[in-house]
């Protein structure tokens, strides 16, 4: 027999392929909303900014953060300590939404179990509080796993109110954010915790790419648990008070009898910073609820829609003569791009996703004109800012949620290459550097690119250039685009004739620059049409504005197939 998917899913499934341009008319309801915003950030640019319309609403936000501040505070004094919790789970789901939206659903839901002295300790909500409420307007769904009832612990009935809630999202179109504070599995109920499980991993997958996923975890998520975080969008973790490892200390302790604390197995900071399991680390309970409310403002409610424009007084055509001096003319001098994109984009816009990981490469989701964008790129103040397996990793996860919610990608390019060596030959920089070719290759999204220094080799090619379904790419002036740098590209052209040259330091110079000058200049790929114009450094931020627009309609049309086979 054939399972039918809810009808709102069939809908959504039917959009989204015509939104990748499968039907003649893909990407026309994109392009519309797209257009209607754009003449108003057009209307607001001639008039020096936003000031009316775009302050109030900031403004508003602000005030909005500091009640729910105040709140915060109110229910933490109020709240019982268990366990190092700071609220209790019905206060989470009261503080994550605005303020009076929160409706509960299967309130009174109970346990069946009669096993070990259950059947006389009834426990209306069974350990999980599910519902829906409002985040900045938009219905969100949640649950939130109760650490105080069971320890949170997963049973049948447990399970079939977070798998309800979970298809109320799908069917709705909704975002989803799961609370996670559960000891795992509950005992007493033998496999029908563990079939829970299942139940939710499949959801998870089903709505991948449909509707935002986000997982914040509030206390212990061990053993199977770990995976349904794991398969979301996104996990926010709180430093020092949650933490995920699929088996705890003392199994790692009896099968290798290694000494290690829950914080170093598997905590905030060993996800945020070693693993990549964590994409944002919070100090605490409030900052965790924050920033999924952040996140999901950069997101559309599901793959059919839009993400939201939001007018701002920072004016699309502003200039930017300090770009030019913040990045060093010598190509092996550090710098740190995240000033470049805090510059580039929306005044104060820039979330950056995974801070703590892979630091070579940055990225996050931003505000340009407006727009929602995701934003790509290299960070020479680490490594030099190469890709290597774990810089791949990040950038290639990224752009896969940018274009599975719509999100136009804008790739910054200063790359020497992919990380050279044995250790990231054997650990498969291959295969992990063709998760990110395969992610720039299949997005349909808006894809635009500044090769602000350098880009040399395969790192080249992968990030977002023309070869690879870029639509618009930029250089700057001094950009040098070649198939490695001068002085290696010299050592082999001229490997004869520096051995027998008298003063082979200065001939390598010579030669060096001579090479830059004739076929490392953006020039010649601009001639070749691999890049679209050479721009001043002072007009990056207009240029990608004007880009996106031009670009916002985009249609493109993908072989039918079942999925692609990306390597894992």
């Amino acid at each position: 027999m054939v399972r039918e998917l809810p009808v709102g899913v069939t809908k959504m499934r039917g959009a989204a392929k015509r939104r990748r341009g499968v039907e003649p008319e893909a990407g026309a309801a994109s392009a519309a909303s797209l257009a209607a915003a754009a003449h108003q950030a057009d209307d607001e640019s001639a008039t020096g900014g936003v000031s009316a319309s775009a302050a109030a609403p900031r403004e508003r936000q602000e005030r909005a953060r500091h009640e729910r501040e105040a709140r915060f505070e109110a229910a933490r004094e109020a709240a019982p300590h268990l366990r190092g919790a700071e609220l209790s789970a019905r206060a989470r789901l009261e503080q994550l939404f605005d303020g009076g939206t929160f409706v509960e659903i299967d309130a009174h839901i109970q346990h069946r179990s009669r096993h070990f002295g259950m059947a006389d300790k009834p426990y209306p909500g069974d350990g999980v509080i599910t519902g829906f409420g409002e985040i900045d307007g938009r219905t969100v769904y949640a649950f939130a796993q109760d650490r105080a009832v069971l320890g949170g612990s997963l049973g049948e009935a447990h399970a079939q109110k977070i798998v309800k809630v979970m298809d109320m999202a799908g069917r709705g179109g909704c975002p989803l954010v799961c609370i996670n504070d559960s000891g795992g599995a509950r005992i007493q109920e033998g496999i029908e915790g563990l079939a829970g499980y299942g139940e939710v991993f499949r959801r998870n997958v089903r709505f991948s790419g449909v509707i935002p996923q986000i997982s914040l975890i509030m206390g212990p998520c061990a053993g199977g648990a770990v995976y349904s975080p794991a398969l979301t969008d996104f996990v926010v973790m709180v430093a020092e008070k949650s933490y995920m490892f699929v088996t705890g200390p003392k199994v790692v302790r009896a099968v290798t009898t290694e000494d290690v604390t829950a914080e170093d197995l598997g905590g905030g900071r060993v996800h945020a910073e070693k693993s990549g399991v964590a994409h944002f680390l919070a100090h605490n309970e409030f900052e965790a609820l924050e920033l999924t409310r952040q996140i999901l403002g950069y997101l559309p409610a599901n793959n059919c829609e839009s993400p939201h424009f939001v007018a701002n007084d920072d004016p699309p055509s502003r200039r930017i003569p300090e770009l030019a001096r913040l990045v060093p003319e010598q190509s092996n001098r550090p710098y740190d791009v995240a000033d470049i994109i805090n510059l580039v984009v929306d005044e104060g816009t820039f979330l950056e996703v995974r801070a703590l990981f892979a630091p070579n490469v940055r990225v996050g989701f931003a505000r340009l004109g407006g727009y929602s964008v995701g934003i790509v790129a290299n960070n020479p103040a680490v490594l030099a800012g190469v890709l290597d397996i774990n810089a791949s990793r990040k950038a290639a996860r990224f752009v896969r949620t940018c274009d599975a919610f719509g999100v136009p990608i804008i790739t910054l390019v200063d790359v020497p290459g992919f990380l050279p060596g044995r250790e990231q030959e054997h650990a498969g920089i291959i295969d992990h550097g063709a998760k990110l070719a395969f992610a720039y290759c299949e997005a349909t999204v808006p894809k635009l690119s500044v090769i602000l220094r350098k880009a040399y080799g395969g790192a080249y090619i992968v990030l977002a250039s023309k070869t690879v379904g870029g639509d618009i790419n930029f250089a700057w002036p001094r950009a040098e685009i070649a198939v490695m740098g001068a002085s290696g590209a010299v050592e082999i052209l001229y490997a004869k004739e520096l051995k027998d040259h008298a003063d082979p330091v200065a001939r390598m110079a010579e030669l060096a620059a001579d090479y830059n000058a004739r076929f490392a200049t953006p020039a010649i790929a601009e001639a070749r049409g691999f890049i679209d114009a050479v721009i001043d450094p002072a007009e990056t931020r207009y240029a990608l504005y004007r880009a996106l627009r031009a670009v916002a309609g985009k249609r493109e049309e993908m072989p039918a197939k079942k999925h692609g086979n990306i390597s894992l």
